[in-house]
């Protein structure tokens, strides 16, 4: 088991190795360099070569790029995240501020999506081929092809502006500092997020729940006499929730970056509005570290999903593949 665990560990350091590169040298491909890009261009236009120049050596842009990648690499190692090109305010401040927001956006769509997406998935196949089960598919169709954004402007247009229930966006009420004045803003975009993946969970948890079923040891649950209530619960659905897990696990990434939208439409203070701001204003720092957040947040989940399948599936023995 250890074994196992070290060596997916292990594979983590080379990818993140390879997507700081591939994020940094990505960033080195944007038209001008630091110093351009950071100051206004009517000043730009009065400054001279030999001054900006001077700029650009004081901030090390001189040096080859390879050698300003180990520069920038040895400082996130050191929690050195380095500076804002637009504001000045340390990289790692606004991670601070802005990452709790993202992941609490991120964890609330989880839970939504996790207790309805199962719960419809388990209704469904109990009542397979009903009229509910149609119904449900059809929505979850809707789920799936429609966009995330779609149904945050519908429910803005909606809930926030024609009934006036909730907030258009923001994350807190200051007027109101309570626990539910903090749902309140939190709702919406939560429910924005999780739409889709309560259609793939209703979807995948219908799907393994008919699946198992099927088994033998289903038939024989009913043979011995068990109640249907008891054979869904204790049987059908405890043995094919494994994969379901499996799966929240990997969405979870997936919930992280796709807030950029959701925060964008609500005006969210998360990462992904400060991405689009940072790369609207050039300011390469701040986007180059949340890209990279990003990014090692999706490994880690990815880690965290191959450990669950490990354990919970018995035909794969730990330091095998």
């Amino acid at each position: 088991m250890f074994k196992y665990f070290l060596k997916r560990l292990l594979v983590l350091i080379p990818k993140l190795l390879l997507i700081s590169a591939a994020v940094f040298f990505a960033m080195e491909l944007m038209p001008g360099d630091a110093v351009t890009r950071s100051i206004d261009p009517e000043l730009l236009a009065t400054l001279q070569p030999e001054q900006i120049e001077a700029l650009k050596e004081a901030k090390g842009l001189n040096n080859p790029a390879y050698i300003r990648y180990f520069s920038w690499l040895a400082g996130i190692f050191q929690g050195d995240f380095g500076y804002s090109l637009t504001s000045g305010t340390s990289i790692a401040k606004l991670i601070a501020v802005r990452l709790p927001a993202t992941l609490e956006l991120a964890v609330f769509g989880l839970l939504i999506s996790t207790v309805f997406g199962i719960l419809l998935g388990f209704v469904t196949a109990i009542h397979k081929n009903t009229p509910l089960d149609y119904s449900c598919t059809v929505l979850g169709m809707v789920g799936i092809s429609i966009p995330e954004f779609f149904f945050g402007m519908l429910f803005i247009l909606l809930f926030a502006i024609q009934l006036q229930w909730l907030p258009t966006g923001g994350r807190f009420d200051l007027e109101n500092p309570t626990f539910w004045g903090h749902m309140k803003h939190m709702l919406l975009p939560s429910v924005s997020l999780a739409i889709t993946l309560i259609a793939t969970l209703m979807r995948y948890t219908r799907s393994c729940m008919l699946d198992v079923m099927g088994k033998d040891y289903i038939k024989t649950a009913r043979a011995k006499g068990l109640r249907e209530n008891t054979v869904y619960i204790r049987h059908c659905f405890r043995n094919g929730c494994a994969p379901v897990m499996i799966l929240l696990i990997g969405r979870l990434s997936m919930l992280i970056a796709g807030t950029t939208i959701i925060e964008t439409i609500y005006n969210y203070p998360g990462m992904g509005s400060m991405f689009l701001g940072a790369v609207s204003s050039s300011d390469t720092p701040v986007a180059m570290m949340v890209l990279l957040l990003t990014s090692a947040t999706t490994l880690v989940c990815t880690f965290l999903a191959d450990i669950v399948i490990a354990v919970l599936d018995p035909r794969i023995r730990f330091g095998e593949e």
